[in-house]
């Protein structure tokens, strides 16, 4: 009897744990970088705080965030923007740019020039271990985003993402990093098979640097990222593979 009570308590517990595990968000993410022209930032921000994020949203498109890197000597405007799948992310595309109001806005912005000289695209979805992006932060303040990208040795990128869901996400946490959304390449693009992309977020440079230093420094960390790389045979990235940068959000951006 004690048994099958036990049993029924375990059944119990492992259904409320299930319902509550948040399922994995499988929308199609477009990660955008505008290079905008010398001494036009300003002007493309205007142009996407009054026009362009609201007829995003008109064709069905997800705000997700924008951002500008801190030493932002190449005049980037990065966001990240989402779509029920690639069908729907083409269709609003072609919705947007078909739109009169987006032209009269576009051609009203341009009237001294062009403010865009260059825009990258990458295509991306969630891995199984994402938590997405907490939108709201205690007392309003926006943090610092540091955007990281990892290019893992061939073959690896399994491997990596184990480590990512078994130790790394928990131990960011405890040393204070707020951990957002982790991504995949969609197949097709270049380095799709090796690439991993993710956001975390900290109060300002100063709680970042501790953070780090302490990450660095668990011998928690320390024995995963030992036994992960000898599991695998090796580094589990490539020489000088993991790329940072931090990021302001812009006063528009729906995470902060």
């Amino acid at each position: 009897m004690l048994r099958s009570l036990v049993l029924g308590l375990l059944a119990v517990v492992s259904s409320l744990a299930m319902a509550e595990e948040k399922p994995r968000d499988a929308r199609l993410f477009e990660f955008r970088t505008y290079h905008a022209e010398p001494g036009k930032l300003d002007a493309l921000l205007t142009r996407f705080r009054d026009h362009t994020c609201k007829l995003f949203e008109k064709h069905g498109m997800t705000n997700v965030g924008y951002w500008v890197p801190v030493e932002n000597k190449d005049n980037l405007l990065i966001y990240l923007m989402a779509y029920p799948d690639r069908a729907a992310r083409d269709a609003s595309w072609k919705g947007f740019l078909a739109d009169e109001d987006w032209k009269k806005a576009a051609a009203a912005s341009e009237v001294n020039g062009k403010l865009v000289g260059k825009i990258d695209e990458l295509y991306l979805t969630n891995t199984d271990f994402s938590r997405g992006f907490p939108t709201s932060v205690a007392g309003g303040a926006d943090r610092l985003f540091e955007l990281r990208t990892y290019t893992a040795t061939a073959g690896k990128l399994p491997n990596l993402h184990k480590r990512f869901s078994e130790h790394t996400l928990e131990l960011f946490k405890k040393h204070g990093m707020t951990n957002g959304g982790y991504f995949k390449l969609t197949a097709g693009q270049p380095a799709a098979d090796d690439t991993l992309v993710y956001f975390l977020a900290h109060k300002d440079a100063a709680a970042a640097e501790k953070s780090w230093t302490s990450f660095r420094a668990d011998p928690v960390w320390v024995a995963a990222k030992k036994a992960s790389e000898e599991a695998a045979g090796g580094s589990l990235t490539v020489p000088d593979g993991v790329k940072s940068v931090f990021l302001k959000p812009v006063d528009f951006s729906p995470v902060k």
